[in-house]
């Protein structure tokens, strides 16, 4: 006699979100698994010329005393496997607009009324160690036209393969429901997965943010990349 297995369906109350991945299991079926962060679109400004100063400090250019204009957030996550495994040796790259809506792009830089932070390094990189983790301290994403949601640009690459391209957006943010780019992103189970919480960071005096931020890859065209 066949037996069949009861399938719960998903619900908000059953995943537990942790810095942007979620987690599900399916009784006497499957081991738990993360829920892989979806893909979005590169958008037309990665930086046409990357800047000389690459770090993962995008508040300071090089040994500059003035920093760049903007509610200062440290951004941190992991990125992970499906299976949950840290991904060493991986580069995750950000970019984003300054706190005046300009992209560190010559295209959107020349378009604009608006002064381009000069302060605002607008793309920085960092490369993971074993623990899978990341660290970047940047600005609050603002709005950019054509943009109600505001973002931050995300790519995670490793040994030359592109691995994942999406966007952070600002959880609870009012113009998300306006943004189509956001909303394209999937399902409302989906939307959650590309949303992190930015909160007062504790022990602050100057009223810096934190974010957490884990990525979830799944397989590529050389799955060897993720063992």
């Amino acid at each position: 006699m066949t037996r069949s297995v009861f399938i719960p369906p998903i619900s908000r109350r059953s995943l537990l979100v942790a810095g942007g991945a979620a987690f599900f299991s399916t009784p006497g079926l499957f081991a738990d698994e993360l829920m892989l962060t979806p893909s979005m679109t590169e958008g037309p400004f990665y930086p046409d010329k990357l800047p000389l100063d690459q770090d993962n400090d995008l508040i300071i250019i090089n040994d500059s005393t003035m920093p760049a204009v903007g509610e200062i957030t440290h951004l941190t996550g992991r990125i992970l496997t499906k299976a949950g495994t840290p991904l060493r040796n991986a580069t995750i790259e950000i970019w984003q607009c300054d706190a005046n809506a300009v992209y560190l792009h010559t295209r959107d830089s020349s378009q604009k009324k608006k002064q381009q932070d000069q302060n605002f390094q607008g793309y920085g990189k960092f490369e993971t160690a074993s623990d899978g983790g990341y660290r970047f301290r940047t600005i609050k994403p603002v709005e950019y036209p054509g943009r109600p949601a505001p973002h931050i640009h995300i790519k995670v690459s490793q040994n030359g393969h592109e691995l994942l391209t999406t966007q952070l957006m600002i959880r609870g943010y009012k113009g998300n429901d306006r943004d189509g780019i956001f909303q394209r992103a999937g399902d409302l189970v989906q939307r959650e997965l590309v949303m992190a919480d930015f909160k007062p960071l504790a022990g602050s005096k100057i009223g810096e943010l934190g974010a957490s931020f884990d990525i979830v890859l799944g397989r590529t065209p050389d799955d060897r990349q993720l063992q």
